[in-house]
């Protein structure tokens, strides 16, 4: 039997595109969605797909992202498989309905085109966005291409869905540099992702013939312990998610794992990033290697569960960790990715001296060139003694 069992079928393909046509394999049954750039394609060939008969599944038109989310919730507490997408001030204004589908645990996929928040208003893309909603106890997931994009939004169906997890996923990719670019991907048969991704089976739906209470009110006595469950949840995800990952392997060849590492064996320098930006990484790092430089680079594919025992291990020889931000926690210690991963550091007796930099706001393009740089300056910081503060690299004036 062969290890990799599933035959694939190799296109070219706009990267929205074929996420929308993952969400069809996935035979979603609901979805509601309101337009913004640069998610737009992604909802717009579903509604072609579902008006042409092509994925039988209910498309629900709404006037905003607040709306959207509000339906899915719905349509999810109703038994269907449900998806919806959307971008920046999109999902700042499903703000206050994040919270509700993680806390009921609706397992919703979403994909987020990620994109910079106004003002100035930019449809370029950074992290801003996801960044100010990384606490809504959804699963997040990053993505560096467009073949990783359409993997992970079947596989995030399947995580989501599990009995043990139910909980809302979201699969990050980059907007514009990912969503509007077409890239050769392989897709797998209809047959396959069929034996992969099994009808949705929920536990509890809306049913007038059997009527239940959802989302009822927490007095204080109760509050707690409903937040301490969701925590328990999210947390013991990680495992399930490793299992669906794994499957995945078996079947495509693919393998993915929640802290990627390239090049780092015998690194004493390592580069962390996220998203898109990872494979301009890794071509500065193998320009770097070839000068004799000990650079490495690590990326976060997996952001909630936080994936603490992976990062230890993965920088636990490194003496120097330039974690990579596209966002800005303003007025606070610089960028939330550099935050989060000091504090997954700061428990080890011996760990690497981290450094922050903050790059490609607001789509400001990042060469490879940069990453020598950034080198060069971190280099400098550590020689100097590590201030502690972040950089806002490219700032001109």
């Amino acid at each position: 039997m062969s290890a990799h069992p599933a035959k694939a079928q190799r296109v070219g393909m706009e990267v929205s595109i074929a996420v929308s046509h993952a969400v069809q394999m996935a035979r979603a049954e609901a979805i509601a969605a309101y337009p913004i750039t640069p998610q737009t394609h992604i909802v717009e060939h579903l509604s072609t797909l579902v008006a042409n008969g092509e994925l039988e599944a209910e498309f629900i038109n709404v006037e905003s992202e607040h709306s959207a989310l509000s339906a899915c919730i719905g349509m999810s507490a109703a038994g269907a498989r449900t998806y919806t997408a959307t971008s920046a001030q999109g999902l700042a204004l499903m703000h206050e309905i994040l919270f509700i589908a993680s806390g009921m645990r609706f397992p919703i996929v979403m994909t987020v085109a990620n994109r910079a928040l106004s003002a100035p208003l930019s449809i370029w893309n950074d992290h801003s966005d996801i960044m100010a909603a990384r606490d809504i106890g959804w699963i997040q997931v990053f993505v560096e291409n467009g073949q990783e994009a359409y993997d992970h939004t079947i596989m995030a169906f399947k995580i989501a869905e599990h009995p043990e997890v139910l909980l809302p996923t979201i699969v990050n990719l980059d907007g514009f540099i990912l969503s509007h670019v077409v890239e050769a991907l392989e897709f797998i048969s209809q047959e396959d992702v069929d034996a992969f991704l099994p009808p949705y089976q929920p536990k509890y739906r809306l049913d007038p013939k059997k009527p239940v209470t959802m989302g009822a009110f927490a007095m204080p006595e109760i509050y707690t312990e409903v937040k301490y469950a969701h925590q328990v949840a999210l947390t013991n995800s990680y495992h399930h998610i490793l299992k669906v990952w794994d499957e995945w392997a078996n079947l495509t060849g693919r393998r993915y794992r929640p802290v990627e590492t390239y090049l780092t064996e015998d690194a004493k320098v390592l580069f962390l990033t996220m998203g898109s930006l990872t494979e301009v990484a890794e071509v500065a790092v193998e320009e770097m290697r070839a000068q004799g430089l000990p650079v490495g680079l690590v990326s976060l594919r997996l952001w909630r569960p936080f994936p603490f025992d992976a990062l230890r291990e993965a920088v636990k020889d490194a003496e120097l960790l330039i974690v990579c931000d596209r966002a800005l926690s303003a007025g606070g210690p610089g960028g939330p990715v550099h935050s989060e991963v000091r504090n997954c550091l700061y428990p080890l007796e011996s760990k690497p001296a981290t450094v922050n930099y903050i790059i490609g706001l607001g789509g400001r393009d990042v060469p490879p060139e940069a990453f020598h740089d950034i080198l060069a300056r971190a280099q400098k910081e550590v020689e100097s003694g590590p201030s502690g503060e972040f950089f806002l690299y490219g700032v001109r004036g």
